[in-house]
């Protein structure tokens, strides 16, 4: 029986690819067989038939392999995002490319739902991965695709997230029908933008513009803008890519003008803790590099005890000498933004040290009431 925190359904447009030889298959019983002397032709060609029966049910388990469902929410983003995980599982596993080794299961957030209210207003991010986790605690899925940016720096008890994919470029996407920057629209245009971070940069280089609400899938957001809901938005880069829209930008903004949140264009993919066969298989797909980023971000992250009503930005990246760091925090309304940034070893405990150095830094500088939102 499903869970009734999760919807879960099978995606159709990827059936081809799931495990459809097994999907349906009941187990078959096959009941003795009694058969008096006068019926010895009969009892014989009933014997031939259990088995045969039974020789096809042996060779079907003997070639049944093993399926690693993977879970994931049903926006054209994030089947995108799940694609690549099954291919990359694919591609590095010969058992996960045979038939039936995948499976691909749809799972609908309470944030999929609700589309009309700012995050903010509705519990945050964990809205987006509550319903996923819960189905991997109940088994229903065995991996769990994530935006790693939707995911909050707690993760729930029994389960874990040993494995980031390559990171996308990090960088937002200015589109805009009637303008080439932010810098040439008009004073009272109206950028449309679910993200707190987008608002309160925006507002405190271009007070004049004004900032709506504007949530839904990248088709979603398209659609409203080129229908005049608003004068423009901004989108990760990332996310167009993923989705071969890049057609679409009107100009890529640089991480000096636009921070990113922390942990943009990263995909982590998370399983139960103590599940060592999917543990295997998730760390032949773990880019560390990126691993070692997203912990730093999301260190800092943690340190600032940021949610959905704090607009908190921050990038780590590897340099020549090791490590960089920029962290910014705001307020929505872009009047106070402070920033800093910090540079180390690019290894593990120095990124976390640093990054924890830098939230603590901003706590101090914005005082108790800076986070009083």
């Amino acid at each position: 029986m499903m869970h009734s925190s999760a919807l879960l359904h099978k995606d159709v447009a990827a059936a081809k690819d799931l495990r459809s030889s097994f999907a349906g298959q009941s187990v078959s019983v096959v009941q003795p067989v009694s058969c008096s002397m006068k019926s010895r032709g009969g009892c014989r060609r009933a014997a031939l038939r259990v088995e045969a029966a039974a020789t096809m049910s042996s060779e079907t388990t003997q070639t049944k392999v093993a399926v690693v469902r993977i879970g994931t929410r049903g926006s054209p983003l994030a089947l995108a995002q799940a694609y690549q995980t099954r291919d990359k599982l694919k591609a590095a596993h010969p058992e996960l490319a045979e038939e039936g080794a995948l499976e691909i299961i749809i799972i609908k957030t309470t944030g999929d739902k609700i589309l009309s209210q700012p995050l903010a207003d509705i519990g945050g991010k964990g809205l987006f991965t509550k319903e996923i986790d819960d189905a991997l605690l109940d088994g229903q899925i065995d991996i769990a695709v994530h935006s790693m940016k939707d995911v909050p720096t707690y993760l729930p008890e029994g389960t874990i997230l040993p494995c980031n994919l390559p990171r996308e470029d990090v960088r937002d996407a200015f589109i805009c029908p009637t303008a080439s920057s932010l810098a040439e629209l008009p004073a009272g245009s109206v950028v449309g933008s679910a993200s707190l971070r987008r608002q309160s940069q925006i507002l405190h280089k271009y007070p004049h513009l004004k900032v709506e609400n504007f949530r839904g899938n990248v088709q979603t957001r398209l659609r409203k803008l080129n229908e005049g809901s608003v004068q423009a938005t901004l989108l990760a880069l990332a996310g167009l890519k993923r989705l071969d829209m890049t057609q679409h930008i009107t100009a890529i903004l640089e991480t000096e003008d636009m921070l990113p949140a922390i942990a943009q264009g990263a995909i982590g993919i998370a399983c139960r803790t103590g599940d060592e066969k999917m543990e295997e298989y998730l760390a032949s797909l773990n880019h560390e590099d990126t691993r070692l980023a997203i912990t730093c971000e999301r260190t800092f992250l943690a340190t600032l005890d940021g949610s959905c009503r704090t607009p908190i930005a921050g990038l780590a990246q590897r340099t020549e000498d090791g490590c960089s760091f920029r962290g910014l925090v705001a307020t929505p309304d872009g009047k106070q933004v402070l920033e800093t940034s910090r540079k180390g070893n690019f290894s593990h405990d120095d990124m976390v040290a640093l990054a924890k150095d830098a939230g603590q830094e901003l706590l101090k500088r914005g005082g108790p009431d800076f986070f009083k939102w």
